[in-house]
């Protein structure tokens, strides 16, 4: 027999949930096939099979969280009749009470001590295994922990909440809340509603949002690149991508230049380290490109930016994004980014404000370039504007700092250098 786990997914990952079961009992599967998918933060994992065989048992089911580790199918090799072996139960992680110490109250705060997690199988509450031992070490019992996550799985954040709660009960009993939860609502009074559950993805999508914005100060600057001269040099190569399998995109041309940029300001291409107060300033090059799925908005990372002329630059981001929207992204290409991008050129409207991916410190928003009159060697004429929306935070980045770089950035888009468009044993 053979035990098929969940297998390392990749650093700070430890858990996910089962979005589709791709095999039933009975069937034959061969050496890396896709057995189940697992949707990890953004990512969809596939778990492939580890031999050929037949699938005796399927431990889980869709919507399940799974933790890395665990048992999710088991095979018998051809010619094997013993029966199959049940995944073993995780133990039971014992109650600890939060000591007195580490919390001084006289009184639990009331939604903590209203809240008890009841298990029909026995089993302690689902949470992975760093939430555990963050748990035990802090001696929180997770049975009072209400998770929000699906299938009430435990979060970081929801024990921290619970801490929250436990510490500012004297404040909270003495004084009315200033931030009363909002009161649910039935819309169904005044009309007829469609309900629908948020998708993992949707909350991931939401909680991380949310987290940039309330950690980050954003600032956002605005300005418009005149792209006529660009988009003339795009259209005189087009062509000749295209017989090479490329799209010639401006979203590759602005990864080009972003490189130029970044090395010349180094500070938008960093990372805040909150523990240490520094700085980390990256000498590698990795850009998230934003890409609207029917899912939602997906960030996967285009590596080593600067190491790649813009025709592979092209073909790379044709792949990615076409891999992203299919759901076959990796976790890996999702990790690592230095500095994001956000076109939404092709959907349309102009200035908008991106929120920082964090823990990068800065954000290039794209809007749709547009025909504008505009004052050219003292005539007036009609050209082609992109607006530039530029995002970054403000606890590393100043608003002077944030002016040269988009500054900058417009110039060189303004004065792009043809040879950048030239391949190897270019005619043109």
């Amino acid at each position: 027999m053979i035990q098929v786990k969940i297998p390392f997914l990749a650093e700070g990952v430890e858990s996910g949930v089962v979005v589709s079961i791709l095999v039933k009992e009975g069937a034959q599967v061969e050496a890396e096939d896709i057995l189940l998918e697992l949707e990890t933060n953004k990512a969809t994992a596939p778990i492939p099979s580890p031999a050929s065989g037949t699938v005796k048992q399927i431990h889980v089911k869709e919507g399940a969280e799974v933790s890395v580790g665990q048992v999710v199918v088991t095979l018998s090799k051809s010619g094997e009749t013993t029966k199959a072996t049940p995944a073993a139960p995780t133990k039971e992680v014992k109650s600890v009470a939060l000591p007195q110490k580490q919390i001084p109250l006289t009184k639990q705060a009331p939604e903590a001590n209203e809240y008890h997690y009841e298990s029909k199988s026995g089993f302690a509450p689902p949470a992975s295994p760093s939430v555990r031992k963050l748990a035990h070490q802090l001696g929180v019992d997770l049975t009072r922990v209400k998770g929000t996550e699906r299938g009430g799985r435990i979060t970081l954040e929801d024990v921290r909440t619970y801490i929250e709660r436990l510490q500012t009960t004297k404040q909270s009993m003495s004084q009315p809340a200033s931030h009363p939860k909002p009161a649910s609502i039935d819309f169904s009074k005044w009309g007829p509603v469609t309900k629908k559950a948020l998708t993992p993805l949707r909350k991931t999508i939401g909680q991380k949002m949310h987290e940039s914005w309330m950690a980050i100060p954003h600032v956002t600057q605005f300005d418009e690149a005149d792209i006529s001269g660009l988009l003339e040099m795009r259209k005189k190569y087009a062509s000749e991508y295209e017989q090479k399998g490329a799209k010639l995109t401006v979203t590759g041309i602005i990864l080009k230049a972003l490189v130029q940029i970044l090395k010349k300001y180094p500070k938008f291409n960093s990372s805040l380290d909150e523990t240490s107060n520094e700085v980390i300033e990256k000498k590698y090059y990795h850009f998230g490109v934003a890409v609207d799925t029917e899912q939602g908005l997906i960030v996967p990372v285009i590596k080593e930016v600067d190491k790649k002329n813009l025709l592979e630059l092209s073909i790379e981001l044709a792949q990615l994004a076409g891999k992203t929207r299919q759901r076959k992204v990796s976790i890996e290409d999702m990790q690592g980014g230095t500095f994001t991008v956000s076109n939404l050129g092709s959907i349309g409207g102009a200035h908008f404000t991106p929120i920082v991916n964090r823990p990068e410190v800065a954000i290039l928003g794209l809007g749709r370039g547009a025909l504008k009159p505009v004052v050219k060697d003292g005539k007036v004429q009609a050209r082609t504007v992109l607006p530039v929306c530029l995002s970054y935070d403000h606890r590393v980045i100043d608003g002077a700092d944030g002016a040269r770089f988009i500054q900058a950035l417009v110039q060189l888009l303004e004065n792009f250098d043809e040879n950048e468009f030239k391949m190897k044993g270019s005619k043109k």
